[in-house]
């Protein structure tokens, strides 16, 4: 391991707004705490929620260094990490955190997990937090059965695709939405078994879902999008049914009366996967889970594109576009 340095380059924010207020510049390396460790950042993650800080729809104190996710190698080890997690120096890992754009991240070690051979650090870092909540979805959301009907919105995202290739593989039909006909066949490939393009005069979702159901509904349906679909996505699930708002890519879901739901019985959830996570066992038993499907079962952790980590500004352009196709990664 080379020595390390006192100054790295991360990317800041000290105001909200646009891409505007990325700022690529030097600060202090972080020294780790005593329950941390000090990772060298190889691949970062550019996630939804990173857009969600940089406008202030999330709420975070300034200065702040964006980034929930990374793989790299151990650099350095607090004085109190735990032996019987067995890291050392230069192991591979990926974690999740916090300030993850930078070329050196203080992490729990409680929240790091070794990458284990027959993965790359670019793979582990595109499959984590995206695998992981498709992952928790399924299983703790709404617990997928074979046989079921599941209506997964922008199937070709990051959550979306891990969904198809995970609901595929537990017997599910899924229905997939898409935003162009480019999209379709890499929807199809993933796992969905009928795509539909979501667009004005393009594609019907609510009246595929009852074609496909005999009109009895969905039996979860995975809404990542947010606002602009959340009234459909209760048109679409069947009576006991769930609909599992995740995200806001077209922003929070309004106030909405909790009497609807009584028409059909349904459940709304708004889950994060730091809850379903919580627990070291749960981050463990739930990551081995994910690599488990990628080396045997051979999932893909499809990559859009790796981005230097100065370009940040065209990597959130390209995911608040919505026309990207997999997992955006920024390189140090």
């Amino acid at each position: 391991m080379a020595p390390i340095p006192k100054m790295m380059k991360a990317i800041q924010i000290e105001t909200t707004g646009g891409t505007e207020v990325l700022q690529y510049k030097d600060i202090p390396v972080p020294i780790p705490k005593d329950n941390e460790l000090l990772i060298k950042n190889e691949f970062i993650g550019v996630n939804y929620i990173d857009t969600y800080f940089r406008t202030g729809l999330y709420p975070n104190p300034k200065p702040m260094v964006l980034g929930r996710e990374a793989s790299g190698t151990v650099a350095a080890l607090g004085s109190q990490v735990p032996k019987s997690l067995e890291f050392v120096t230069d192991d591979r890992v990926v974690y999740m955190g916090t300030s993850a754009y930078a070329e050196y991240t203080a992490c729990p070690a409680e929240k790091v997990l070794k990458i284990p051979e027959g993965v790359t650090s670019s793979d582990a870092c595109a499959a984590f937090l995206q695998g992981l909540t498709a992952l928790t979805l399924v299983e703790e959301t709404h617990k997928v059965q074979s046989g079921d009907w599941i209506l997964v919105l922008a199937a070709t995202g990051g959550v979306g695709g891990w969904l198809c290739q995970i609901l595929r593989a537990k017997g599910a039909k899924t229905i997939g939405t898409v935003g162009s006909e480019g999209k379709v066949n890499i929807a199809r490939e993933q796992g969905a078994d009928v795509v539909v393009i979501d667009q004005p005069g393009q594609g019907d979702v609510l009246r595929t879902v009852k074609e496909c159901t005999d009109g009895q509904g969905v039996a979860a349906v995975f809404d990542g999008v947010g606002k602009d679909t959340f009234e459909r996505s209760l048109e679409c699930v069947a009576r006991k049914g769930t609909v599992a708002s995740f995200g806001n890519a077209s922003g929070a879901v309004e106030p909405f009366l909790i009497s609807k739901l009584s028409a059909k019985n349904a459940k709304v959830a708004r889950p994060t996967l730091t809850n379903y996570i919580f627990t070291r066992d749960e981050f463990e038993h739930y990551s081995a889970e994910l690599f488990k499907l990628m080396i045997d079962e051979k999932f893909s952790a499809r990559i859009h594109e790796i981005y230097h980590l100065k370009d940040v500004a065209r990597a959130h352009t390209d995911i608040e576009s919505r026309k990207t196709m997999g997992k955006l990664l920024l390189k140090t």
